[in-house]
Parts: C-alpha cells; structure tokens; sequence
C-alpha cells in the first residue's frame, strides 16, 4: 500500500510555531519534505515522493520560485530544461515508469511558456498521470501590467493563459494569497496520489505572490 507523509520540522523551528517563508519558499519546502512508501528489491523503502522539478526559467518564476528551489536544491533537484513539453512528457514518463507512486514537478514562464504544457497536461489527464505543474502568473496587483509575453483576457480581468489548464486538471488552483497554501496543497497532493482518479494538477502562481512573505505553521 501506498502512503504519503512529510518530514518532521526541526524543533527548534515547531516549538515557535510559525515559520516566515515565501508563497514559492513554502511551496518548496512542503514539497521537499513528502514522502512515500515504495515496494524495493529489499523490502518497502521511503522515498521522497517528487523525484526533482524540470524548470524552464523567465518571466513569472525565475525571481520567486526560481530562488525558492535553488535554496532548497539539495533536497528537490532542479533539472533545466530547454522544451516545456518535452520536460513535461518526460514528468509523464515519470510518473509512468514508478507506477504512479512518485512524480514530478514542472515550473514554467508567464504566457506562451506555460501554454506548451498544455497537451501535456491533456495527456496526463487522459492517462491519469499525476504530474505538478506550476506555472507563473500575472502580477495579482496589477502594477507592471502588462508584462514581457504575459498573454490575457482584454474583456476579463481575471483571466489569464493558465485559465487553459482548467480542463486538462483534475485540479486547478490560482494562488493569490499566500496562506492559500495551507489548504491547496494538501487537496493537490491527495488528487495527484488518488489511486483511481489521480492526474495532473495546476497551481498558478502570480509573480508577486511567490515573494510574498508569510508566517506558515
């Protein structure tokens, strides 16, 4: 049987209670420290449930997540790739070749970057393929707006390119605060382990949420 659990927090960190992290430092710091139990050739062995994060980085998750996972780069291996469908078939081929009880991560731009992932993400959503993708998103503030190659709505507001991964998600979230996490995270990590109904999961992270700070248990 599969099971997923997390990595105890150093003590000296739980006995204060909270710890201030960024939205993207959070983010990899919950993801660094999950992990699941696997039949090995000796026996059940615990291994870390994200096997690394492939990463093409530019506008929308090179200055938030892109430090986020350099900081924690020891435990979550970041591998740059150079094709953002490439690298999200290879997070498919992933998931497929350890039988759906690990996965990957994949951290793209703002705009047509994140939109190569989108037959991707279709293929994984056919084949019920757990993969993460995490894709920048226009500034929630709106201040540089438009920014370099950000792709929107002219009649919505609201509305972004990472709105097409809607339909090929079993699960989609937009993080537009950073304690959002507490609850997104869990429900995506419980899609992407569902042993039936598992798939890709979207987690849109605007620019400036990612380097927002916040005081996380």
């Amino acid at each position: 049987m599969n099971e997923t659990m997390t990595i105890a927090e150093n003590p000296s960190i739980a006995k204060r209670g909270t710890v201030r992290l960024t939205t993207a430092q959070a983010l990899v710091r919950y993801l660094s420290g999950l992990r699941t139990r696997v039949e090995g050739p000796g026996g059940d062995e615990v291994v870390p449930l994200f096997g690394g994060v492939f990463a093409i980085f530019g506008h929308g998750n090179v200055a938030g997540l892109g430090e986020a996972l350099y900081q924690y780069r020891d435990k979550l291996p970041t591998y740059r790739a150079h094709n953002e469908q490439a690298m999200a078939n290879a997070a498919i081929a992933y998931a497929k070749a350890h039988f759906r009880r690990r996965m990957m991560a994949c951290s793209t731009s703002i705009g047509p970057g994140a939109t190569n992932l989108l037959t991707s993400a279709a293929l994984a959503h056919v084949n019920r393929l757990p993969v993460l993708f995490l894709p920048g998103d226009i500034f929630i503030s709106r201040d540089p707006d438009p920014v370099l190659q950000q792709v929107e709505s002219s009649g919505d507001g609201t509305i972004s390119a990472n709105d097409c991964f809607r339909p090929v998600s079993r699960y989609f979230d937009r993080i537009v605060h950073p304690s959002q996490l507490l609850t997104a995270l869990p429900r995506a990590v419980l899609t992407l382990t569902d042993p039936a109904l598992c798939g890709p999961v979207t987690l849109a992270l605007p620019q400036d949420v990612q380097a927002d700070a916040f005081d996380y248990p």
